[in-house]
């Protein structure tokens, strides 16, 4: 059995290792389209407190994380931040606006290589397993250390990654949206992204416990992770080779 302080460790560690990978991703594939603002700011690099926002790698991680541990079942299952943004000067590419999109994109991209990284060296179970039998369940009890660390870096990348596609600016998907619209769309979308981060946020995290204090079950971003962190958790372990012989992974 895994205690307080090992659960905080093997949850937060993973968190940190997302953030950090998403923001520098951006940075290497600005660099790589021409802009070296990330270089030049000292942000193309892997420690994570290059990277740190308060808010959002400190304060956000933190509540989720001992909030899940002190109420029933103690155990971390959705964790989420983000980091101070990688600067990037979108003039010093080619086409700014399909150069903003490529950027944006390897952040997302980075998350869920990470995943697929995590999910290959999970530890599931070999062999046929009686019917109802979750290999999930079954990994993390037998390799409770390695399995969690792993379940966390998995859930932290993909939930990471499905966020930032949202496409709201000034999350990459907003960006990505903007660079694939057409031209006077293109602006329009754009022009939200002052407010952007302050829908997001309404949205994610305030709406839904305050509709839910009367009674109104509105829950739209965590509803769709409900759905889909199932489905590709299975994808990741199948594509990694993991024969799951037709037990399926929940979380």
């Amino acid at each position: 059995m895994i205690d307080v302080i090992g659960q905080i460790a093997l949850a937060a560690i993973p968190v940190i290792l997302a953030i950090t990978l998403h923001e520098a991703a951006h940075g290497y594939a600005a660099l790589a389209l021409g802009d070296d603002t990330a270089r030049n700011a000292g942000r193309l690099s892997l420690n994570p407190l290059r990277h740190i926002d308060r808010i959002g790698t400190i304060l956000l991680p933190g509540f989720l994380l001992l909030s899940q541990l002190l109420i029933p079942p103690h155990q971390v299952r959705f964790m989420f931040g983000w980091a101070k943004p990688v600067p990037v000067s979108a003039f010093k590419f080619r086409d700014p606006r399909r150069g903003m999109a490529v950027v944006a994109t390897a952040g997302p991209a980075m998350n869920f290589f990470l995943a697929f990284l995590g999910a290959l060296l999970m530890p599931l179970p070999r062999g046929l397993l009686p019917s109802g039998v979750d290999p999930l369940d079954l990994a993390l009890t037998q390799h409770p250390v390695i399995g969690w660390f792993l379940f966390y870096f998995i859930l932290s990348n993909l939930v990471l990654g499905l966020f930032n596609l949202l496409p709201i600016p000034p999350l990459d998907g907003g960006r990505i949206a903007v660079g694939l619209l057409p031209m006077g769309l293109a602006r329009r979308w754009a022009s939200l992204e002052r407010l952007g981060i302050v829908l997001v946020i309404l949205l994610v995290f305030l709406l839904p416990p305050l509709l839910g204090e009367f009674g109104i079950r509105f829950d739209p971003f965590r509803d769709t992770l409900q759905a889909v962190i199932p489905w590709a958790l299975n994808l990741l372990f199948q594509l990694t080779g993991h024969s799951l012989n037709g037990s399926l992974v929940h979380v």
